[in-house]
């Protein structure tokens, strides 16, 4: 089935007269062998950032600095950071802090110049022999999300946690309507037709055929909702992550599909539902999140009373996911952790003392974990502000400001790296050094390809 899939794809290809290039570089594409990934027949380890507003700066329209986009991501390769998680999804919100423009203004309307973008950081990126990890869709607020499709296909509903009449929990379960409301999927399905179908104009390559993107990304933090209230619909998230993961290889054969979830945190503390959610067949590979303060863990304005307590929690969180990635037989990446500057300070120029010690402590981990066999591949530290900085006394980003890495409702430069945090980079570096010395090594599991 996969080999005619393959040659209705190279036909359209030659009819169109564009690439035939799908079939001589299926081999360069990111694979999954057994609880590791493979990579031109070799193990593929990595160290990689979060650059989400990646397109934004790619973009020939309001928001675009190509010149800052390629320092950037020379900056990221000379340190060491070779995979990044981008954004290809936003939609235009009703929530004041929501990031703007957006991708989709309205249901169906794209905006050109940021779908341009998303082709130029590509192109960018293959040059720089770097992968991506792109999400379609946000479960949270900060970029549209499933927010704005409940309100676009179903009641018309604003629930706003910033406005007194609402909280998170109503925001979160209301997210959550979204894997059972069916107009708002239809639209869905047919934005991710849309990307990934998408012919790049720098590169000529369709999207299903390009081996710099690693995977696609259900969305940003998929959780089933919040606390008693999600647990009568939770098999509505398990469907819907079977199901759109299904559509999505339907129309490309070529990419992984993951779930882009936190882990437990993102599944209501329960084991349970966490590895029923990811044992689809057509989940890949497994993903989880990091986050001490926004978790209670840590606090920057106490960090010799707290961090010590945080590092134990996370090592005991990372063994829990260890486990789960051997239960269900797949890799699994740490694609989301960060901490913030010492004493909640975001300048560029001010210390970053716990963070760097936290971080070298979660990369040796990493790394042990990963030389010893266990089914971990990398990370995607939150997030890359390289030459970015904040604009505003209260830190907070308003449009027509520059990108830092920090989603526009959180202070900007709370947990992002700048260019200038040597000491955080060096950290980085050694270890992105650490990582690629594993692939010499070969696999440890002598296990088949699945694709």
């Amino acid at each position: 089935m996969k080999k005619i899939f393959l040659l209705l794809i190279a036909f359209v290809i030659l009819v169109e007269g564009c690439s035939s290039t799908l079939v001589r570089e299926t081999s360069d594409f990111i694979k999954v062998r057994g609880t590791q990934f493979e990579l031109n027949g070799k193990p593929y380890y990595f160290v990689g950032a979060n650059f989400w507003y990646g397109c934004y700066l790619g973009s020939p329209g309001v928001t675009g600095d190509r010149e800052r986009l390629k320092r950037e991501l020379d900056l990221l390769k000379e340190n060491g950071i070779t995979n990044l998680r981008i954004l290809a999804a936003s939609e235009k919100s009703y929530i004041k802090t929501s990031l703007e423009p957006a991708i989709q203004p309205e249901p169906g309307i794209y905006n050109e110049d940021l779908l341009e973008g998303l082709d130029y950081l590509l192109a960018e990126m293959k040059k720089r022999n770097m992968h991506a990890v792109v999400f379609l869709g946000n479960y949270w607020e900060w970029s549209g999300g499933f927010v704005v499709y409940n309100k676009w296909f179903g009641s018309g509903k604003e629930v706003d946690p910033n406005k007194p009449e609402y909280s998170w929990p109503d925001f979160m379960n209301y997210s959550a309507e979204f894997y059972r409301n069916e107009k708002a999927n239809e639209h869905f399905r047919e934005f991710i037709k849309k990307i990934i179908t998408r012919k790049n104009k720098f590169t000529g390559q369709y999207y299903f055929e390009d081996p710099t993107i690693m995977a696609w990304q259900l969305a940003n933090e998929p959780r089933p909702g919040w606390g008693d209230v999600a647990l009568p619909y939770v098999d509505y998230f398990y469907k819907w992550i079977d199901e759109t993961a299904a559509f999505i290889h339907s129309l490309d054969p070529n990419h992984l599909v993951t779930t882009g979830n936190e882990g437990l945190r993102g599944c209501l503390d329960s084991e349970e539902i966490y590895l029923k959610a990811h044992q689809s067949k057509n989940i890949d590979y497994i993903t989880f999140h990091l986050w001490p303060k926004n978790w209670g863990w840590f606090d920057a304005k106490r960090i010799d009373e707290t961090l010590p307590s945080t590092i134990e929690k996370a090592i005991d969180y990372i063994n829990k996911h260890l486990k789960y990635a051997r239960i269900l037989n797949k890799p699994i990446t740490l694609e989301e952790f960060g901490l913030s500057r010492d004493n909640e300070i975001c300048s560029a120029g001010t210390p970053t003392t716990a963070r760097d010690k936290y971080y070298k402590i979660i990369y040796d981990i990493i790394y042990d974990s990963a030389s010893s066999g266990a089914p971990i591949a990398g990370t995607n530290f939150w997030s890359w502000a390289g030459v970015g900085r904040g604009k505003n006394k209260d830190n907070m980003w308003r449009v027509g400001d520059p990108f830092v890495g920090d989603p526009p409702q959180e202070p900007q430069g709370f947990n992002s790296i700048y260019d200038t945090d040597l000491s955080t980079l060096s950290i980085i570096k050694e270890n992105s050094e650490k990582m690629n010395a594993l692939i010499k090594n070969g696999f440890k599991i002598n296990s088949i390809s699945r694709n």
